[in-house]
């Protein structure tokens, strides 16, 4: 398989490509749009790896640059930051998988295979946490402002400087 990593984490890059790698696949690296873009163009790629939020962009427009240069490739969208409305966007853009890290390299590269049916997922029946629903409530807010802190703070009705601490944290388990 080519494997395409794009993360601005150069650790996590580099780790990540150095197992694929020794499973045999050939991994290119990039930490950014402009270097995704250029990998997607000299190169025949199958899988790209794509981190949600990169330093100074969307992993959701790399996504839609990348799908129109290789409309074929599979894309497996990975964050910290996990929310259903991007996940949602992700799917919608052409992701195949959304996952959320930490994540193991079996976990990333068993995204990429589909599943049987859908019957064979079973559904949790658990309700998410009132802190979860908490964070997706926000996620979609920031979402409909465009990432703009100050007007997703007014519209939730909360100073911005705490919405900044609660989107710092990472998102509170299901």
């Amino acid at each position: 398989m080519n494997y395409l990593v794009i993360d601005d984490d150069p650790v996590f890059s580099a780790v990540l490509a150095r197992v694929l790698t020794r499973r045999g696949n050939l991994v290119l690296v990039a930490n950014n749009g402009a270097e995704a873009q250029e990998h997607c163009r000299n190169h025949a790629l199958e899988r790209v790896i794509l981190d949600l939020k990169l330093e100074q962009e969307s992993g959701l427009a790399i996504l839609q640059r990348l799908r129109i240069l290789q409309p074929s490739i599979q894309v497996l969208m990975l964050t910290g930051y996990s929310s259903i409305s991007t996940a949602v966007d992700a799917i919608k853009l052409g992701a195949i998988n959304y996952l959320s890290k930490p994540a193991s390299v079996d976990d990333i590269v068993a995204a990429f295979v589909p599943a049987h049916s859908p019957t064979e997922t079973p559904i949790e029946n658990s309700p998410a946490s009132i802190n979860r629903l908490e964070w997706e409530h926000i996620q979609r807010v920031l979402k409909d402002n465009d990432g703009n802190i100050s007007a997703t703070a007014r519209s939730l009705g909360m100073h911005r400087r705490t919405l900044q601490r609660k989107l710092q944290k990472r998102p509170a388990k299901r």
